[in-house]
Formats: structure tokens, C-alpha cells, sequence
């Protein structure tokens, strides 16, 4: 277990101990996460032992933690950056996906200025689905690079799903983009859950992330063929 928490850290780099409460509790091939207690006697012996470190920064209520140079060979990350509350965000859903059964990775990085790289990859018995954290909406110019990105992957790259974890607002505009963007056929294969508040902390219910693109999505409707753009899967 302690192998696999420190090469999972090493991937997300930063994770609350609400997500190690999970990650662990996957490792330990439970679906549900340790308690509190015991996360927090793991984070100590391993903090102990030199592996992890640990820091309680103002703006969050509890500790962030992080494989340390010794474990990973990486210098620590910087708590104070822009994207450190979506890190955090990205760690809390990436251990949900551990705890279903699924594998996490890096998705690959873009090799041009079209291609958009997601927040993380997960895989099980086959299925991969690319995985976007969003708290904050970005502008309809840069989602219509994104969707279009993700309807040409959907198509030509084996991915099965894309699935966004976000907050009430980023989801309404995933939501729309993706409407506008997408074709019927693909369409139901991008799904948007509200489940994270501002600070990036989980607030909806504890589910399958695999199954949800299943139970929630739509497919909208399209007028005619002429508004399809098969050959990546988005709409002209």
C-alpha cells in the first residue's frame, strides 16, 4: 500500500487528507475511504519516516500533503500557486476513480496548439475515460477548442467517456458548450456532474464515477445531418 500512495501522490503531487482517506481505502481494495484516524496515522508515519510532508496553509481548513524529494526524487511543490486549489480538486476525484477500481494517469501532453491535455486518465477493464476538474468557467472561445478536442478523441482515440467534476457554474457552461459542440452520437458520451464547491471541496453524493456518464447523460437534439461534423464528432 505505502508503494502505491506514494507513486499515486507522485502523479497528483498535492492531496488533502480527505482524498488519502480514499486513495487508501482503495489500495486496501476497500470501494469506501479509511477514517479519518487512520489517514491521519498513515500521514504521520510516513511524515515520520521522511516520505511525506505536510503544510495547513490559511486559506484551506485542513492540511495538504506531498511526496517528498526522498520518496519521488521531485523538489516540493509551492503551496501558494494559482493552480493549487485545482490540484487539491484533481486529487479528491482522482482517488474517487482508485476507489471504483480504476487506474489513474497523466493524459498525454498536446503536440500542437489544438490539442487540450486533461486533468487525468483513468482506466478500468477496458474503459478509458478522460477526466476534467472545473471550478471556475472558462470563455466560450476556449471551451469550443476544448469540446472540439474531446468529440475528436471520442472518435478516433479509444476514449469511451469524457467526464467533468466541477461546480454549479463551470457545469452550466460545459454543459452548454457541449450542446452546441457536440453530435448526437457523441454527445451523451461527455457528462458534467456538480459535485465540488468553489474551494475545490467534494459536496455531492459518494457514486460510481464510471457508472455516471451511463445514468445521467442526454443526448440533445439535433435538427438534421447537416449540422454534423463527423469526422471529429462536433457540430459546424
Amino acid at each position: 500500500m505505502m508503494k502505491a500512495m506514494v507513486q499515486w501522490l507522485d502523479v497528483v503531487r498535492l492531496a488533502d487528507v480527505e482524498a488519502v482517506r480514499w486513495a487508501l481505502g482503495a489500495f486496501a481494495g476497500a470501494s469506501e475511504p479509511l477514517s479519518l484516524r487512520r489517514a491521519q496515522l498513515w500521514v504521520a508515519r510516513m511524515t515520520a519516516v521522511g516520505w511525506l510532508d505536510r503544510s495547513r496553509p490559511t486559506y484551506r481548513d485542513g492540511s495538504i500533503v506531498w511526496a517528498t524529494r526522498l520518496a519521488i526524487g521531485k523538489p516540493p511543490p509551492s503551496l501558494f500557486r494559482q493552480t493549487t486549489r485545482h490540484e487539491v480538486a484533481v486529487a479528491t476525484v482522482s482517488a474517487r476513480y482508485l476507489a471504483q477500481g480504476f487506474t489513474w494517469r497523466r493524459d498525454r501532453q498536446p503536440a500542437g496548439h489544438r490539442e487540450h491535455q486533461a486533468d487525468g486518465v483513468a482506466t478500468r477493464d477496458g474503459i478509458v475515460e478522460l477526466v476534467e476538474v472545473e471550478l471556475t468557467p472558462k470563455s466560450w472561445q476556449r471551451y469550443q477548442k476544448i469540446v472540439t478536442n474531446h468529440g475528436y478523441r471520442l472518435v478516433h482515440e479509444n476514449v469511451d467517456r469524457v467526464a467533468y467534476f466541477c461546480t454549479a457554474d463551470a457545469h452550466r457552461a460545459i454543459t452548454r458548450e457541449a450542446d452546441r459542440r457536440l453530435v448526437r452520437t457523441e454527445r451523451p458520451r461527455l457528462v458534467s456532474y456538480p459535485c465540488l464547491d468553489a474551494p475545490g471541496i467534494w459536496i455531492g453524493p459518494n457514486f460510481d464515477p464510471g457508472d455516471h456518464a451511463v445514468q445521467l447523460a442526454v443526448a440533445p437534439h439535433l435538427d438534421g445531418r447537416a449540422d454534423w461534423n463527423r469526422s471529429d464528432g462536433t457540430r459546424v
